[in-house]
C-alpha cells in the first residue's frame, strides 16, 4: 500500500513558477512509476508528466513540454513537478499517482492517488 500526499500548490501570476511535491509512504517507492495528472473544471483528467521507476525516464504532455520538469528523490520518497512559465490554462487541481512497474499516460493504469493540490494562475 502506498499513500501519497501532494503539496506546493497555490496562487501565482502568469509567467511565474511553482514546485509541487508528492510525498509517498512505503519502503519500495523506488519501484513505482510516478505520474502527475491535472483536472480543471469542466475538463477531463489530463496527463501532465511521468517518471519511470528504473532509470528515471521522463515523459511530458505536449502542452507542458519545455516548461515543466518531473523529478524524483528515491531516498526521500518524493516526486516533484517544477512548473515554470505558468499559463492560465495550467490552472487545475494537480494529482500525483503511482503504480508498480511501467509508466503509462492513462489514469486507469494507476493504483494509488493523492488528494490533489490546487494550482491557480492569474492572468
Amino acid at each position: 500500500q502506498v499513500q501519497l500526499v501532494e503539496s506546493g500548490g497555490g496562487l501565482v501570476q502568469a509567467g511565474g513558477s511553482l514546485r509541487l511535491s508528492c510525498a509517498a509512504s512505503g519502503r519500495t517507492f523506488s519501484t513505482y512509476a510516478m505520474v502527475w495528472f491535472r483536472l480543471a473544471p469542466g475538463m477531463e483528467r489530463e496527463f501532465v508528466a511521468a517518471i519511470s521507476w528504473s532509470v528515471g525516464n521522463t515523459y511530458y504532455a505536449d502542452s507542458v513540454k519545455g516548461r515543466f520538469t518531473i523529478s524524483r528523490d528515491n531516498a526521500n520518497n518524493t516526486v516533484y513537478l517544477q512548473m515554470n512559465s505558468l499559463k492560465p490554462e495550467d490552472m487545475a487541481v494537480y494529482y500525483c499517482a503511482a503504480r508498480k512497474g511501467s509508466t503509462y499516460a492513462s489514469a486507469r493504469a494507476y493504483d494509488y492517488w493523492g488528494q490533489g493540490t490546487q494550482v491557480t494562475v492569474s492572468s
